[in-house]
């Protein structure tokens, strides 16, 4: 007979301190201390020496970052480890820290009263949460995000891209577009692609730029105002809803997809990106987690199943949904067909 674990409190302990790894991983973005190891391993001393910082300091954040996991040790040199070298140095093609930074800022002071927020169910920011019209946060989302959507941008891209000949014209709507990457990733894909835009003008301000440096302004047509006041145009072939019906009730998200339903030209079909957990609502670990995020962020927003999610397009009108997990990031598409 194996003998009964022990149970302590350690599981508690690391949940009550799990705010100083995210306040550690922070600040060493903040000083740029993963770009100045990108210039080669150093002592505390000399790191210190690069960054401005005190080299107590210094040598204390980064023995906090070995146990992390995000830095490497040897000796009295520190390395940052394959993951931090490619994500956290600003000179890297794949930097991440911008994605770090803005979930770091201002969003986590919606967890503060969680007791609160949970009484109330919902979010205790006024209004309507964080889609409250204009909110200047989504500038910010704009700006920092790319990094995080570019893999599911590309997964879309060939997923929709595939079905339209080089030669066949391909009509898109962007519904929330935000940094406009998933559209514009189209675009770049598809030489006959155009897209149309929508979201708040501030923010389209950013998808636009991030059209002209893609080379695709000319196929890429910003609509301002919010998805359920501004009439969309028909016959579409592909609507884009990306990383928004997690923000509203179920009628809300249903009563929006019946108006993409009657923007879709016959064979059109919605693209829906979303953390989806499965029916038990606790797998996959990091999908059903966002559940706390919508919660504390939005009015009446939740992290649907398929289930749900596929019963609102049933519900639109849409014949079909299928279900496609991404491998390369903890999100889920869901393509529903008219």
């Amino acid at each position: 007979m194996s003998a009964t674990a022990p149970v302590t409190p350690q599981r508690i302990l690391q949940l009550v301190n799990a705010h100083q790894s995210s306040r550690a991983l922070k600040g060493a973005i903040d000083l740029g201390l993963f770009t100045a190891l990108g210039r080669g391993s150093a002592t505390a001393a000399a790191l210190a020496t690069r960054i401005g910082a005190s080299a107590k300091g210094v040598r204390v954040l980064c023995d906090f970052l070995v146990i992390a996991g995000l830095l490497q040790k040897h000796g009295d040199d520190y390395s940052a480890s394959p993951d931090a070298a490619l994500f956290l140095d600003e000179h890297s093609p794949a930097y991440f820290g911008s994605v770090a930074s803005f979930l770091l800022g201002d969003l986590r002071h919606n967890f503060d009263d969680m007791a609160a927020v949970v009484r109330k169910g919902g979010t205790l920011l006024d209004g309507q949460g964080s889609v409250e019209p204009n909110n200047p946060w989504w500038v910010d989302f704009a700006r920092s995000m790319v990094p995080l959507m570019t893999p599911a941008a590309h997964f879309i891209a060939d997923l929709v891209t595939r079905d339209y000949p080089a030669d066949q014209p391909l009509k898109v709507l962007d519904i929330a577009a935000g940094h406009g990457v998933f559209g514009i990733t189209i675009a770049q894909r598809h030489p006959l692609a155009t897209v149309d835009a929508l979201d708040w003008p501030s923010v389209l301000v950013v998808a636009s730029e991030n059209a002209a440096k893609a080379g695709v302004a000319d196929r890429h047509r910003a609509l301002p105002g919010s998805a359920f006041d501004v009439p969309f145009e028909a016959d579409y072939d592909v609507v884009l809803l990306t990383n928004f019906l997690h923000h509203f009730d179920a009628t809300t998200c249903t009563r929006l997809l019946e108006k993409v339903h009657a923007a879709l030209n016959p064979e059109g079909r919605v693209v829906t990106l979303e953390f989806v957990p499965n029916d038990d609502r606790v797998t996959p670990p990091e999908q059903a987690a966002f559940a706390m995020t919508t919660l504390a962020t939005t009015a009446a927003g939740d992290a649907y199943t398929f289930a749900e999610l596929k019963g609102m397009a049933a519900k639109a009108g849409f014949r079909s949904s299928e279900m496609h997990r991404l491998a390369m990031a903890p999100q889920t598409v869901v393509v529903s067909t008219k």
